[in-house]
């Protein structure tokens, strides 16, 4: 039955990329960050490939490490790649006293448990041939008491609220310390990007000469921001707007008017539902008495078609619940349902042949209490994103301006086609919570590579079906 699953998600996968591929612009070779979609992840708690390395893990204890290392993440790279992902976004890898990465001992030596130096070369390489590059984490605070620079090199440090330690932002020899030790790290390994987290009390004039430092080696390496600043990072969060999402997915009928503030220009910041460190996306949901994976869906297809760089937390897939870490920081799961990693994936293929469902312009043509139309438009092509999530069927009229000319929206996901009717409009009927998305194409009648995959799908099914009803009798003859 496995087998049969895998097969028929393989072929509506290639059935979408058929649909797709004549019509949209490919890839350019040189990506920018804008074409990228990121997995978040945190090394102890991703995936055990070398047990040899489990010192002290005991994974019965939310707090303490689990065994999650480099080899693991390695092990996992085909599962990230099949999701569409072009980043894996890694944790901390530095020795410290939190299995997270944070309150960290010394820049300059790996976690013992996430593996050696080998170990994570080997790592990169492996995601890289799976075309998937590695950002790493690198707090600026935060650190341990027992951090080696502390009392070796003299350096001033305050106290923190919860027991860790941080810089004393202004003095020169701190700053000094952290940029030799950043640079450092980041020149000795093939890198993508780095993103700094707890940049604390530094001013914006330091974190931009980081910034500028890092980009002086290589203009093209991407650093990211975890919180929101003013500073000139390639990517940073906007919280506003991530709330907005939410509110805008958690539930049924809700109050989407938060998604009129997105536009074009959105195209670098960070998009997301969720992060490691406040509650999940899913938590939101069990509160409101939802059913996640519904929800989920509906909400998967804007965030990876509404303008932004989507960054997924790890579990994401599976829809896991949590308030707080380390509940939100479980160990992975690799043996769950796959319906909404199926999702993912379909969806983030699609966008990663489509240049202007990445960087195209946005126009919202529609959004009323979660029933939401918008467009994604270049001079290439056309796209149509209709999300209804609300309790009853919705129907919008697409302007044919907008559409231009004798075009057919062709249903990418689930739903049928449209095509102009004879008052010379489009118009988008969904059932309730469901979304699509319509790739505005030139009417040029039945789609035959459309017709074969479907009926192979159709096909599979039936055989699985009988097969199954087949094999039920035998066994129950026996």
């Amino acid at each position: 039955m496995r087998n049969t699953k895998y097969i028929a998600s393989l072929l509506a996968a290639v059935l979408m990329l058929t649909l797709v591929l004549p019509m949209s612009t490919l890839a350019a070779e040189k990506k920018s960050i804008q074409d990228e979609s990121i997995y978040d992840l945190l090394i102890d708690r991703f995936n055990n490939g070398n047990f040899g390395n489990d010192i002290d893990v005991d994974a019965r204890d939310d707090y303490a490490f689990s065994g999650g290392d480099f080899v693991g993440i390695g092990d996992k790279a085909e599962y990230i790649s099949e999701m569409g992902f072009s980043i894996a976004s890694i944790g901390s890898p530095f020795i410290s006293d939190r299995y997270d990465g944070n309150e960290v001992i010394s820049y300059k030596e790996f976690e013992p448990r996430f593996g050696t130096e080998e170990e994570f070369v080997d790592m990169i390489k492996r995601l890289e041939k799976k075309k998937v590059a590695v950002i790493a984490d690198f707090p600026l605070n935060g650190i341990s008491a027992n951090h080696e620079a502390i009392e070796g090199q003299n350096l001033p440090i305050v106290e923190a609220s919860d027991g860790s330690i941080i810089w004393d932002a202004n003095d020169e020899k701190v700053q000094a310390f952290l940029k030799e030790s950043l640079l450092e790290f980041v020149g000795k390994y093939d890198l993508t990007g780095i993103r700094l987290t707890y940049l604390g009390d530094f001013s914006e004039a330091y974190i931009n000469e980081l910034i500028d430092a890092l980009k002086a080696e290589d203009e093209n390496f991407y650093v990211l921001a975890a919180e929101e600043t003013t500073a000139n990072f390639d990517l940073k969060p906007n919280f506003e707007k991530m709330a907005a999402m939410r509110e805008a997915f958690g539930s049924i009928d809700p109050d989407s008017s938060g998604l009129n503030l997105f536009s074009t220009e959105d195209n670098d910041q960070l998009l997301q539902f969720d992060d490691l460190i406040g509650p999940r996306f899913t938590q939101d949901m069990v509160d409101l008495r939802m059913f996640p994976p519904t929800r989920w869906k509906v909400a998967m297809t804007a965030f990876l078609t509404l303008p932004g760089v989507p960054i997924m937390p790890y579990e994401s897939e599976i829809a896991v619940v949590g308030k707080e870490a380390p509940e939100t920081h479980p160990i992975t799961n690799f043996k769950t349902d796959e319906e909404l990693y199926d999702q993912i994936k379909n969806i983030n293929g699609v966008r990663n042949q489509s240049d202007t469902l990445r960087n195209g312009d946005f126009e919202l043509l529609h959004n009323e209490d979660g029933f939401i139309v918008y467009m994604r438009t270049s001079d290439e092509e056309k796209w149509v994103i209709a999300i209804n999530n609300t309790s009853e069927t919705k129907s919008f009229e697409v302007d044919p301006e907008k559409v231009g000319g004798d075009k057919r929206l062709r249903a990418i996901l689930a739903n049928d086609s449209v095509l102009k009717g004879k008052d010379d409009k489009y118009r988008i009927v969904l059932d309730r919570e469901v979304a699509e998305m319509f790739y505005v194409d030139e009417n040029k009648g039945f789609n035959t590579p459309y017709l074969i995959i479907t009926i192979l799908i159709y096909t599979t099914f039936a055989g699985a079906v009988i097969y199954l009803i087949m094999k039920g009798r035998k066994n129950k003859q026996a």
